[in-house]
């Protein structure tokens, strides 16, 4: 496992992690948590992804308790949460769901420590913009969690570009805390914000990237071919808007091309989707997920494949992917 600067900081994390979207508290209890997360680590990874949104807070509770029964020095690994939904749109009041709003962040900072049972959160974001929130007031309600000693860096989760620069300007001009990474979908089939639109942010700001669903959902598997099945993520729910893609004839049919090159590098088709979006070096790190030990240890497979993957390869990749990719 080879470790990567996040951003322009001088935190390095691993470049792959592990994250509990979907699985935590659904799929994954306590006691599977804390396997995988050992598993985890061994491997090289330090980098825990989460949200306060997943399973309503549970997925933090699940990791905290996990994190507790380990017993692993504070020092050893990073996690992170993501604030915007809160914990239940249909329950919370008006100021705590689809809100950047201080009173909104300023208590949810708080609930996060509580339910994962920290002292801190090392990374935490904005897990989607907030067009009715300033952006000068998230800005400094973000600095001052770090200011306060509960978070360490701050960043966002699918922002504009436009948005990303004009938080780091008023961080700037005001001498606040600024955004230090962003957490965007890439993989195969998505990939025009990592590649096109932020492409001046990296040099100009210094962003770092931790990417999620390098797998599209599952789809680059195989396993949607034939539509979904019970036991995968696709049927469970909170991914609706996935299932769609999931299923779609022409990327499946995409991913049924990249098999012989799967089976040339005699590798699975997600490692070769992992490996294809680490080897990016704008990322700086890949959140994958897992909810049995058998497929993290499929996911570790592709850290020996990211420096197979020569520019030929990734020609031949992109061939077939690229005319789908948004």
């Amino acid at each position: 496992m080879q470790y990567r600067r996040l951003g322009r900081s001088g935190l390095q994390v691993s470049e792959l992690s592990l994250g509990s979207w979907v699985t935590y508290h659904n799929q994954v209890d306590t006691a599977a948590a804390r396997e995988l997360l050992a598993a985890a680590k061994g491997a090289g990874m330090n980098f825990f992804d989460n949200a306060e949104a997943y399973a309503k807070g549970m997925s933090e509770v699940v990791m905290g308790d996990a994190l507790r029964a380990l017993e692993w020095p504070r020092l050893s690994y990073i996690v992170s949460t993501k604030f915007y939904w809160g914990l239940d749109r249909d329950a919370q009041p008006v100021n705590h769901r689809d809100t950047l709003n201080r009173k909104y962040l300023m208590q949810a900072i708080d609930g996060s420590l509580r339910r994962m049972g920290l002292d801190f959160i090392d990374l935490v974001y904005c897990h989607r913009p907030d067009p009715n929130t300033p952006i000068e007031e998230t800005v400094w309600a973000m600095s001052d969690m770090i200011r306060q000693g509960k978070a360490l860096y701050w960043g966002t989760s699918e922002w504009s570009a436009a948005d990303i620069r004009a938080a780091w300007d008023i961080a700037e001009r005001h001498h606040l805390h600024k955004p230090v990474m962003e957490q965007p979908q890439y993989n195969l089939f998505h990939r025009r914000r990592v590649e096109q639109e932020y492409a001046r942010l990296y040099d100009d700001i210094g962003l770092g990237l931790t990417t999620w669903s390098p797998l599209a959902g599952g789809l680059v598997s195989g396993k949607y071919r034939g539509g979904v099945p019970p036991d995968s993520r696709g049927a469970l729910g909170g991914i609706g808007a996935f299932v769609k893609d999931l299923t779609d004839a022409a990327k499946n049919a995409a991913v049924a091309q990249l098999e012989p090159i799967a089976a040339e590098l005699g590798c699975t088709l997600p490692q070769l989707a992992i490996a294809w979006a680490a080897r990016n070096p704008r990322v700086s790190t890949v959140i994958t997920g897992a909810s049995r030990r058998a497929q993290l240890e499929e996911n570790l497979g592709a850290v020996a494949l990211i420096a197979r993957l020569t520019p030929t390869l990734v020609q031949q990749i992109e061939a077939v992917t690229a005319p789908l990719a948004g």
